[in-house]
């Protein structure tokens, strides 16, 4: 997104080929960059500049990508342009209205279905509108919307944070040129001020490991005995490392080495060995900085002794599909009691006879890698009805569970 609003050439290496990603990278041809995959493996992004987006002459499908759609309506919402997004029926479901409303108030018209779902059409203003915008919800996409709306509007745009989320759009602002300031104030809350319309220098940019995927690999080293992996090259933002500190407190024995900076952000490698785990209380507020990795940290709850109790959740209703209700249904399809609440989750770990059981997806690929992951501890082999979905993050996941040793067979759907 960055490279096609700089003008001249900015590379990418690292870059995750994952269904996500590469819808992202269509969208961005749509408006006029070239994206092109190098030989050595790196991706070369030639930028049409900030304000001189082309109009897209077909529909924009976004796949699965919810993060990837409502930047790049960000994006757009300020440019005089029209576009439609649509998605798979996974993303059809999601609430754009988060980002959408905010558009509105710079002076974008949108038409989408009710309850602002995809498919949506908008139509950027010809002469945007900076706003203050405070974030209703603890939401890292909702404020990168609105920062990159506010890249091609003039004058100053600023985001209240009252509860800070995953930075890596204020970094990449500020690496790519923008004026743009984050101060504290008296409430304790981010208060974040970008100046509009910004010359955007193109950039070299190493990808890091994405904390996310290493959260599979990371908790299967722990609940598999005998385990004893390294990940490599992991973001080690503190926003969002929240899984690692709760494993930590749970007795897992990982280590981070080589800690270095890469782009602006710390990245190392994370050790990590089979640990006895402990149930704990994870407090409420670590839930912006791991919100996506709650399913795979039930997994390892449910090899813990005791209660792991996990409050403040109400996000994950809203995500690929509700995330909470389909990690409570796999869970307990799997012998493994829990009590959910409307923005709780209670597993008691450490039961007998784990497994046996097939997990529905609802389209969502955290909980089908999450209860893959289950499998390759469980008692018995863990099914997940559809596997195709993996791709849309972590296309290589399956390979890398069987070069570490690990039985994932492919049926009609995946079995660990």
């Amino acid at each position: 997104m960055f490279g096609a609003l700089a003008v001249g050439r900015t590379t990418a290496t690292g870059l995750l080929e994952s269904e996500d990603v590469l819808a992202t990278a269509d969208a961005m041809r749509a408006v006029g960059a070239i994206i092109e995959k190098q030989q050595d493996g790196s991706y070369a992004i030639d930028g049409v500049g900030l304000g001189n987006l082309l109009e897209p002459e077909s529909v924009i499908d976004f796949g699965n990508a919810g993060t990837g759609v409502r930047l790049t309506m960000g994006i757009f919402g300020t440019h005089d342009i029209a576009a439609t997004f649509v998605g798979d029926a996974s993303l059809s479901k999601r609430p754009m209205g988060r980002v959408l409303n905010p558009l509105r108030e710079m002076g974008t018209s949108v038409i989408a279905r009710s309850g602002d779902r995809l498919p949506a059409s908008i139509r950027g203003a010809k002469q945007a509108l900076p706003m203050t915008y405070r974030v209703p919800m603890a939401s890292a996409q909702v404020k990168s919307a609105v920062l990159l709306a506010g890249l091609n509007a003039p004058g100053e745009t600023t985001v209240i944070e009252p509860i800070p989320t995953r930075d890596h759009t204020e970094k990449m602002l500020a690496g790519f040129g923008a004026d743009i300031s984050v101060t504290i104030n008296e409430a304790g809350e981010r208060v974040i001020k970008l100046q509009g319309q910004p010359e955007l220098k193109p950039q070299d940019i190493e990808v890091p490991g994405d904390p996310s995927s290493a959260g599979f690999p990371i908790v299967a080293a722990l609940i598999v005995p005998g385990s004893d992996i390294t990940v490599e090259n992991v973001l080690l933002n503190e926003h969002r490392t929240g899984l690692i500190t709760t494993l930590v407190e749970m007795g897992g024995d990982i280590q981070i080495v080589n800690k270095r900076v890469s782009g602006g952000e710390e990245i190392g490698d994370i050790l990590v060995k089979a640990s006895r785990l402990h149930g704990i209380t994870v407090p409420a507020d670590r839930a912006p900085s791991m919100i996506d990795e709650y399913p795979v940290l039930a997994v390892a709850a449910a090899f813990a002794q005791g209660d792991t109790f996990m409050p403040g959740l109400e996000e994950l209703r809203v995500k690929e599909s509700d995330r909470l209700a389909a990690v409570a249904r796999g869970l307990e399809a799997n012998n493994v009691p829990c009590v959910e609440t409307e923005d709780t989750l209670t597993v008691t770990g450490g039961t007998n006879n784990i497994g046996g059981g097939t997990v529905t997806t609802h389209l969502d690929h955290r909980i089908a890698m999450s209860f893959l992951i289950l499998g390759l501890a469980a008692h018995n082999p863990v099914t997940v009805d559809d596997g195709a979905v993996i791709a849309t993050s972590f296309p290589n996941f399956i390979n890398l569970f069987e070069e570490m040793g690990g039985t994932i067979t492919k049926t009609g759907s995946e079995a660990a």
